[in-house]
């Protein structure tokens, strides 16, 4: 049977009801045929993945691997995802440290294939860890399927807080959010800059990003996200700001009433205008 995730309604709102009920869905989900099937057959047959080769080779265990950071969608990489689980990350020039995507370099590194330490395959708590990341990750992916954004904003919840936790992330904290599509795409609608400045220099982005995090955060760095309340503020102008550029939704309060009085007093076809979608959205969550 098919899993599909119960979300009823778009934007903050929705966000807000679907929290309320996201453990018992993800209760049903884990039950999922196909990922029990997947989460079973690593398990068995993950130690056998002496080599990165042989990891490489077998796309059922791949699928996991991959799936657990979030890197599903690289699967047919092989030769690619193979090079940097084989140079590891214990050398600064390293395939992996030297991609703008720290989930490459949490992959080796956690792999190990290419460490000192060697492949870590043969830990049962590493297995664990892996199984339990996948089921997280799809999940997110099921979500996804039915609404993008509520996807963006769960993976968003989790890694902004990884990455303001670093050591350094004062100094790269911003180019790893810039460096991975969901983070950054959450975080351009939460400082409602356009996907249009990804074409500047890097570094000039970095200060962009820096000017409006101090601006609507209170704080330059992205170590202002260690604080939860201001990961959830970060969501709700990413909602918000999806929404006055698409268009209230049915589920925004006031949306029908609005919608009346727009026939006879919003823009000229009738409908509301950018400033009232604004002011409406303000309004219920500001």
């Amino acid at each position: 049977m098919t899993f599909n995730p119960a979300i009823p309604l778009d934007g903050y709102i929705g966000w807000r009801v679907f929290q309320k009920n996201a453990d018992k869905q993800f209760e049903i989900f884990q039950k999922s045929p196909e990922i029990v099937r997947n989460m079973e057959y690593f398990r068995e047959h993950i130690e056998e993945a002496t080599t990165a080769e042989k990891l490489v080779k077998d796309r059922k265990l791949l699928t996991v691997a991959l799936g657990a950071f979030g890197l599903q969608d690289e699967l047919d990489k092989k030769a690619f995802i193979q090079k940097i689980l084989e140079e590891g990350t214990d050398f600064n020039d390293s395939f992996a440290n030297r991609l703008s995507d720290p989930r490459w370099r949490d992959f080796a590194n956690a792999f190990g294939y290419g460490n000192f330490t060697g492949s870590r395959v043969g830990i049962e708590s590493f297995r664990e860890q892996v199984a339990n990341d996948y089921l997280e990750r799809a999940f997110e992916v099921s979500v996804g399927e039915v609404n993008t954004n509520m996807r963006l904003a769960m993976n968003f919840r989790r890694e902004i807080s990884r990455i303001a936790e670093g050591a350094n992330v004062d100094d790269v904290g911003w180019f790893q959010i810039m460096g991975q599509e969901p983070l950054r795409a959450v975080m351009e609608g939460a400082l409602g800059l356009p996907s249009s400045i990804g074409s500047a220099d890097i570094d000039k982005q970095k200060e962009l990003f820096e000017r409006k995090a101090d601006q609507f955060f209170g704080g330059k760095s992205a170590a202002i996200f260690k604080d939860p309340v201001k990961v959830e503020d970060a969501l709700r102008r990413f909602f918000l700001q999806s929404e006055i550029a698409n268009g209230p939704s049915a589920s925004t309060p006031g949306f029908a009433a609005l919608t009346v009085l727009g026939n006879g007093g919003g823009n000229a076809n009738g409908g509301l205008s950018g400033a009232g979608i604004a002011n409406l959205l303000i309004s219920n969550f500001g």
